[in-house]
C-alpha cells in the first residue's frame, strides 16, 4: 500500500500553515472521568471492529498512531498504513510505533481503488473543511469494513459547558469546524457506505458500515 511513498514523505518538513486542530490528547487523559469515558469510547470502538482480520487497514487522520497500535495488538502481523497532516512530530511517533505514514490530503488518497480491508476514520472528519471529498475518497480504496467516529453533538458541547470550557465558543472544541448529531452522522455516511451498526459511547458517535457492492 504505497509504501515506498510512505517512506518518502516521513521526511517531509512540517508546514507552519497547516491548521492541525486541537492538541488535546485524550488517549493520555489523566482526569478520572475523561479516561471512564475513554474507556467507553474504546470499548465501542474495538466492538465495531470486524471480527474477521483484514489483511490490511489504512487509517486517515493516524495522529500519533494510538489507534493503529490497538489495531495492531488486536489483529497481530496486519499491514497498517495511514496519514495525516505535515507534522515532524507526528512522523518521530510513526517511526518509533514502526507504522507506515503519509503526509498528505484525506481528499486524494494515493491508494488504489478496493485496495483496503478495513478503513478507519477515528476522530478526524470534524477537522476537514470538506468532510465529503474524504468519504469519496475512503468510499474508492475500501473493499470491506470501514469504521468512523466523531464527536456526537451537540452532547459533546453541552459536556464542555457543564466543565467550564470553551465558554467563548459555546463550548466548541478549537479546531471541530463539523459537527454531527448521532442521527445526521449515520445519514451522511450511509450516502456512501452501508451502515452495519451505530454506537453511541458518550459524547461520541461510532459507526461500523461496509464497502458498497
Amino acid at each position: 500500500m504505497a509504501t515506498d511513498v510512505a517512506e518518502s514523505a516521513l521526511s517531509i518538513p512540517a508546514a507552519d500553515t497547516v491548521p492541525i486542530g486541537n492538541h488535546y490528547d485524550k488517549y493520555a487523559a489523566k482526569n478520572p472521568i475523561a479516561r471512564k469515558l475513554m474507556t467507553g469510547f474504546m470499548a465501542a470502538l474495538d466492538a465495531s471492529l470486524p471480527a474477521e482480520p483484514p489483511a490490511n487497514v489504512f487509517e486517515i487522520g493516524m495522529g500519533e498512531g494510538e489507534v493503529a497500535e490497538r489495531i495492531r495488538t488486536r489483529y497481530g502481523a496486519v499491514a497498517i498504513a495511514g496519514l495525516d497532516l505535515p507534522d515532524d512530530g507526528l512522523a518521530q511517533h510513526w517511526t518509533h510505533r514502526s507504522l507506515v505514514g503519509l503526509f498528505g490530503d484525506a481528499g486524494a488518497l494515493p491508494i488504489r481503488d478496493d485496495s483496503c480491508d478495513l478503513v478507519l476514520a477515528i476522530e478526524v472528519l470534524e477537522h476537514l473543511p470538506d468532510p465529503r471529498a474524504a468519504l469519496r475518497e475512503l468510499a474508492r480504496i475500501a473493499r470491506r469494513d470501514v469504521v468512523l467516529s466523531v464527536p456526537n453533538e451537540p452532547i459533546w458541547r453541552a459536556l464542555n459547558l457543564v466543565r467550564g470550557s470553551y465558554l467563548r465558543s459555546f463550548g466548541n472544541t478549537p479546531g471541530h469546524i463539523q459537527h454531527w448529531s448521532a442521527r445526521s452522522f449515520s445519514a451522511m455516511i450511509s450516502e456512501y457506505f452501508d451502515v452495519v451498526s451505530v454506537a453511541k459511547p458518550l459524547p461520541w458517535t461510532v459507526v461500523r458500515a461496509r464497502a458498497k457492492r
